[in-house]
Parts: C-alpha cells; structure tokens; sequence
C-alpha cells in the first residue's frame, strides 16, 4: 500500500531509530527502501545490517543529491503511495494507518500532510506540535504556498503515487525536494489538506549539519522555484515575500549580512518594511 523512500546522508547516530521507527508501523501493507547518498560515516554499514535484520531494500552508492535520490527510490516504489522519511527523523506510530485510512475515503485528494514535533539536539522532543505547520489546517492552496502565507511539513506527507507521476516527480532542476513538488501538486489538482495529527518528529541539529536549518541555502532555492512560475500574476508579490523572508532571518542572525543584502532583498511590500526595524534592534531582543 505505501512506499517508504529513504535517502540516508551522514546520520550514523540517528539512522537506526528512524529506519526502526518506520518498520514498527502497523495495520497497513508497506515498504521501505533505502538508499545511502555516498555518506562519509558508519551510515552505509549500520543500513546494511539493519536491512539484513528487518528485511527492507538497501543499496549504498557514491553521492548523487537528494532530488536525485528520491526520484530513484520512487522509480522503485511499489505502493499505491509514497511518503519520505529523512534519515534523521523519527516516524511517530500509528501515523502510516491513519494517513491511509484518510487518503482511502478521499480518493479526489493527491496529497495529504500532518503535524511535526521537533527533536532537539539534547534528545528532547517538543511538547506541542511546530505552529509554523498548524496554520495549513484543514487546507493549504497554492496561492497561500506560493506567497509564504502557510507551509506544510515535508516530511508529513502521502502521496498518490499517480498524481506524484503526473507532474513528474521531484523536479532536478532544484536543489530542495518539497517545495517545487508542493506548487506543482496544488497548482494542478487545488487545495491539499493538513491533518491536525503529529506524522513527524523532525530532529534539530547544531549548526547547518541538518540542510533545512541552513536557511540561507533554502531561500536561494525557493527564489528559483518561484521564478518557474513568472507567468503568473502573483509572482513579483512572492518573489517580494520571499526576500523579505530571508531578510527577517538576516536580521536575525547576521545583521552585518542583513545589510550587505539590503539592495538585493529590499522592496516597497509592508512584509519587507514590516521587518525592517529587525536590523536595528539587537538579538537578544529579537524572538527567533
């Protein structure tokens, strides 16, 4: 029923309780495959005999990047729907069961996606769910994602394998995975709903040894994302939202950097002047 895609990289300490926390899932038919991105720790070994244990497809190879990865791994993918699972992640149980019951008695919806709680590098999970993620409930549509009024959790998602085929797969002309897909899907079959029920315990890592804390990396990206949809008349608003973004997380955590790219992020939209100020009020100020 479901396809687990796993693309390992430089997670030995974590792999093993995300590849467990996949195989304990119960009451529905799945599988998971992975493959390790031609990491340069114990990774590739604590995979090969965790796969000789549980039973799971593995394969090791030299490094090819994530979008890379997964469209290999979803090339392989024998479920009706896939869903992703980082490395370093752990998949809270009960969450497969549940994302299929859902997908079963919606069959017009391509994608559905979850909550998140955070894993801190003391070991610590989070109390309540990441509110960045509760404001997509019960739906986010394409205008809002576009224009960063709400975002989803990539690692809470499933799949319709037919409707992830229809556009494509993950698109290589990027570096990140979720976002170009997440456009894609809501732009072409509409509003794509969020669960209130926590699908991943997403880990926290010191410094940008996890790719999404290194948010400068994310933004470049989702710029060239926006510009595939140029065309559309709200692209100079999402292109504007986007750098004032980026500001915010400038202005945070490097304010001399913030001001090396002002003539770059600067704009005229309230989001850009709203965060302004940002720059000139120290850090212990600022909430992060």
């Amino acid at each position: 029923m479901i396809s687990i895609l796993m693309s390992s990289y430089n997670h030995a300490p974590y792999v093993e309780a995300a590849v467990r926390s996949a195989m304990e899932q119960k009451g529905v038919d799945f599988e998971l495959l992975a493959i390790d991105d031609g990491s340069a720790d114990e990774s590739p070994k604590i995979l090969q005999k965790l796969s000789e244990e549980l039973g799971f497809y593995f394969l090791a190879r030299e490094n090819r990047g994530l979008v890379a990865t997964l469209n290999e791994l979803a090339s392989m993918a024998k479920g009706k729907y896939i869903c992703t699972l980082a490395s370093d992640d752990i998949m809270p149980q009960g969450r497969l069961e549940t994302q299929v019951r859902y997908m079963e008695e919606h069959s017009d919806v391509p994608v559905c996606f979850g909550q998140a709680r955070k894993i801190f590098p003391n070991g610590k999970l989070a109390e309540k769910p990441d509110p960045c993620y509760l404001r997509g409930i019960p739906s986010v549509s394409f205008e809002e994602l576009f224009l960063t009024k709400k975002e989803v959790h990539g690692c809470t998602e499933l799949i319709r394998k037919t409707a992830f085929d229809s556009i494509g797969g993950y698109n290589q002309k990027f570096k990140i995975e979720d976002y170009p897909l997440w456009l894609a899907l809501s732009n072409k079959f509409g509003n794509l709903p969020v669960l209130p029920d926590v699908f991943c315990h997403y880990r926290i890592l010191p410094g940008d040894k996890n790719m999404h804390r290194n948010l400068t990396f994310i933004f470049t990206q989702a710029l060239e994302v926006v510009k595939e949809y140029k065309e559309n008349k709200l692209y100079k608003k999402a292109a504007d939202n986007w750098n004032a973004c980026w500001f915010s997380f400038l202005a945070y955590s490097n304010k001399k950097e913030a001001l090396f790219k002002l003539p770059k992020l600067c704009s005229f939209s309230w989001r850009f002047i709203y965060r302004l100020p940002k720059l000139f009020i120290p850090k212990f100020l600022l909430k992060y």
